[in-house]
């Protein structure tokens, strides 16, 4: 399984390089009422550090995003980005107090034919989601994608992580999920039956989940006949 992840991910990066891509989301874990803060969107391979550049062929294919921010009450505004070297940024201005969901989506990626390598015709469907906390407390991050792969951030206990995973709104139940640090350490979990799943961070260091998902069903996008839609949900915990 393994072996097939990263022969998917080389169709991005032209069969070049060969480990595994994805886009992410990185903000301040704590935010403060009517202060502007940073919102980052990166494209690369967390677990090693790679982080490619604004402008390259690599994400220039991946440029055709969509972000968002979620209110603690559920009020949703898209947020413009401009791009950066190695990201792209937009600036937010919490008003209340609550926790605030930063949700990407991109389902524009173009159709990729990889049958040479015995991985078929696919497109892809990659999502993304962070959360920063406002005041006290601790409240759940939003989950929003009835398409495809959502992480949702229920976590009770100061310490401990837990995560709900959907897929199309349905639990994301006994599947494995990858969860990355930045200096080549992983760690595969398995979520339960209710597609949740409970771990310690014992580094102090930002942490990243990926859950990904195979649907095997054919369609046509901007032209193009594909086989099967590969669906990348990455969500950041608070640092």
């Amino acid at each position: 399984m393994r072996n097939l992840f990263l022969i998917f991910t080389l169709f991005i990066l032209g069969a070049t390089k060969s480990f595994a891509h994805f886009m992410w989301i990185e903000t301040n874990a704590k935010g403060k009422i009517n202060t502007p803060q940073e919102v980052r969107v990166y494209f690369g391979e967390y677990g090693h550090d790679v982080r490619e550049k604004v402008g390259s062929d690599t994400f220039n294919k991946m440029k055709h995003f969509t972000l968002w921010a979620i209110a603690p009450n559920g009020e949703k505004t898209k947020l413009d980005v401009t791009p950066s070297d190695l990201f792209y940024k937009a600036s937010f201005t919490p008003k209340t107090n609550g926790t605030y969901t930063f949700i990407l989506d991109n389902d524009k990626i173009e159709v990729i034919d990889f049958t040479k390598y015995n991985f078929g015709i696919f497109k892809t469907h990659y999502h993304a989601t962070a959360k920063t906390t406002v005041g006290n407390g601790l409240a759940d991050s939003v989950s929003q994608n009835p398409s495809g792969l959502s992480i949702a951030d229920i976590s009770k206990k100061a310490g401990e992580v837990t995560l709900k995973i959907t897929y199309k709104n349905e639990p994301f139940a006994e599947k494995e999920i990858d969860l990355f640090i930045p200096d080549q350490w992983s760690r595969k979990i398995k979520t339960d039956k209710n597609g949740t799943l409970t771990f310690k961070t014992p580094f102090k260091t930002q942490y990243v989940v990926e859950a990904t998902q195979k649907e095997e069903t054919p369609g046509n996008y901007d032209g193009k006949d594909y086989q099967f839609i590969w669906h990348s949900a990455v969500y950041t915990l608070p640092n």
